[in-house]
């Protein structure tokens, strides 16, 4: 299959991934040293790892914004990207609640909806449907990027900053679960027509 830029795009966001994984746990080694100049190291390793997050999140709406603009939308795309978000969201939900920052009750209502929507896509799959993402869906990984982008780059020790990240997490998780509401109502077919 021949990928188009879109495309192209969606698969470089999962590659950026694994560096920016590497660069958070890289950037904690160097907070439980106990040397000098750890606590620099640290921080220059989470706004690197900021930049890498921030870069891959702009892919996600460079190829959505190319692929709507060109007429470039392709099957593999609506498959790919929203996974390409999740894989990317996660990663850095997981290490920011193993790091203390993110409660545990919030990694897992987001993870949790992520895995109820892959499986309705997984029945819709078999079908031959194709789910793409919906506005909501949009809209949560917009806030859930915002509010991760502020927990990497470690900026919520100010007091602006943290109550902006506060509310961005409360924002998140309320559209967390208006965007899972809403694949259920709007593709509840996917599972009733299935035989249930």
């Amino acid at each position: 299959m021949k990928m188009n830029l879109p495309n192209k795009l969606t698969c470089l966001r999962v590659l950026m991934i694994p560096f920016f994984v590497g660069v958070m746990m890289y950037g904690d080694r160097l907070l439980h040293l106990s040397a000098a100049g750890t606590e620099e190291g640290f921080q220059t390793a989470r706004l690197l790892a900021c930049l890498i997050f921030c870069a891959a999140s702009f892919t996600d709406f460079l190829d959505g914004y190319i692929a709507r603009k060109y007429h470039l939308v392709t099957t593999f795309g609506k498959f790919m990207d929203p996974l390409a978000d999740k894989l990317l969201v996660c990663s850095a939900l997981i290490l920011l609640t193993a790091y203390g920052q993110l409660p545990v009750w919030v990694t897992i209502v987001i993870i949790a909806r992520e895995f109820i929507i892959s499986g309705f896509r997984l029945v819709a799959a078999d079908a031959g449907i194709v789910i793409a993402a919906s506005w909501w869906g949009k809209w949560k990984t917009v806030s859930q990027m915002a509010m991760c982008i502020l927990m990497i780059g470690n900026f919520s020790y100010a007091a602006p900053y943290r109550m902006i990240t506060e509310a961005l997490m409360y924002i998140a998780v309320i559209l967390t679960v208006i965007s899972l509401l809403d694949y259920i109502i709007k593709n509840r077919k996917v599972i009733t027509e299935g035989g249930m």
